[in-house]
This record gives structure tokens, sequence and C-alpha cells, in this order.
């Protein structure tokens, strides 16, 4: 019997498997940006707020949190001068103030939100000499901590003549900051409020963070 011979089937063209990579890069090509364009959609919708998103509270009543959160820190500092409010001559006079600004929709946009707002109160000291600020500081620093604030910076003698402490809570909504100028015995400190939406706004009415807000007369408790 004459033998038998089998043949391999012969490989596929080269140009079948370029035609492949080709389809599988293209539907790469199109997968990556609808997965980037979902990913942004999912990211808008978590991080935009609007006026739903924040209490109902009156910006006297914000004005009065902002005043206390200073308040308890100028006690713990040790500090016992009476300062009114106002400002003469900002970053070397005494200084009590209060502002008000805008709260944002947060994602990609820079919309504020109608009604939102949150309240900062500034003070100053002048004549803050290291024996009082230096140990002030330091036990404010523990204070902060013990009380559940998250320091998010504490530096002293920056550059050799400031010392610096930020903390924060709420998921950051709430900060309190304080500053020492040794040079010039400047002591400055600060706290803002989260985000409240002013229950008596009314569309067309000025924004919450453009009133004119007056604090009382700043220095140790009673």
């Amino acid at each position: 019997m004459p033998e038998e011979i089998t043949t391999a089937p012969a490989p596929a063209p080269a140009r079948t498997t370029a035609a492949r990579a080709v389809g599988i890069g293209c539907a790469a090509l199109v997968a990556v940006p609808l997965l980037l364009v979902l990913a942004l959609v999912v990211w808008l919708a978590v991080v935009t707020k609007d006026a739903s998103d924040f209490p109902r509270v009156a910006p006297e009543e914000m004005a009065g949190r902002a005043v206390e959160r200073s308040q308890e820190a100028y006690d713990v500092l040790g500090f016992t001068r009476t300062v009114e409010p106002g400002v003469e001559d900002p970053g070397v006079s005494p200084e009590n103030t209060l502002a008000a600004d805008y709260c944002y929709a947060g994602g990609v946009t820079d919309e504020t939100v109608d009604g939102a707002y949150r309240v900062s109160h500034s003070w100053a000291l002048d004549d803050v000499p290291a024996g009082q600020a230096v140990p002030g500081l330091r036990r404010l620093h523990r204070h902060l901590e013990d009380t559940g604030w998250e320091i998010s910076s504490y530096r002293e003698n920056v550059s050799g003549d400031r010392w610096d402490l930020f903390a924060s809570r709420s998921d950051g909504e709430e900060r309190v900051s304080f500053h020492w100028y040794a040079d010039r015995g400047y002591f400055t400190g600060g706290a803002s409020t989260s985000c409240a939406v002013d229950p008596g706004w009314r569309a067309g009415e000025d924004q919450p963070a453009e009133a004119v807000l007056t604090p009382p007369a700043f220095g140790p408790s009673a």
C-alpha cells in the first residue's frame, strides 16, 4: 500500500492576526474614554453639593459658634486682654472681626450654593512676649489633640521668627489657625465654621456671605 502522508494545516495569514490586534486595540481605545467619562460622572455625583447638603442655621448663630471656638483657644492660651470689635491697622494692631464667605458646589465647577455660607472669626494681639506665646501655643496644641481636633500642621520657629498651628475637624469643615511673629510680638488666631444655609434667605436677595457681621467684645471667659 502506498504510504499515507498527513499534511499540517497551513498557518493563518499574518493579516488575520494583525486585523484581530487592530480590532482589540480599537475596542480598548473606545473603552478607556468611556470608562473615564463614567468615572467623571460618578465623581461629580459624589462631590457636587447643593443647599440640601448643609444644615439650616442663621448667620448670627454660626457667628456665635465661630467666636466660641476662638474663645476656647483664647482661654487655653492664657490671654487676659479684651479686644473691642474691629481693627485699626491690620497686621499691626489688635483685631476682632467676623466675616462670611461663600460655599461652593464642588466638583469641576466653581459655582456657589445659593443661600449657603460659612463664617470666620479673626482676632489678634500686639506686644505678646515669648514667655506668654510659646508655652501658650504648646498648651493649645495638646488641648486641640485631646479634644478631637486633627492637627494639620504645627511648626515652631518657622524661618526663625514665626510659630504656626493649624487644626481641623468634621472632615476638615471646621478649621482653626494660630500664628505668633516673634520679631514683632504679634499673635493672630482664627476660627471658621462649616457651611450652613440661611433659613431666611430668599432667591433674589443678597447672599448671606455678603452680610456685615459684628462680633462682641472679645476677651477671656468670665
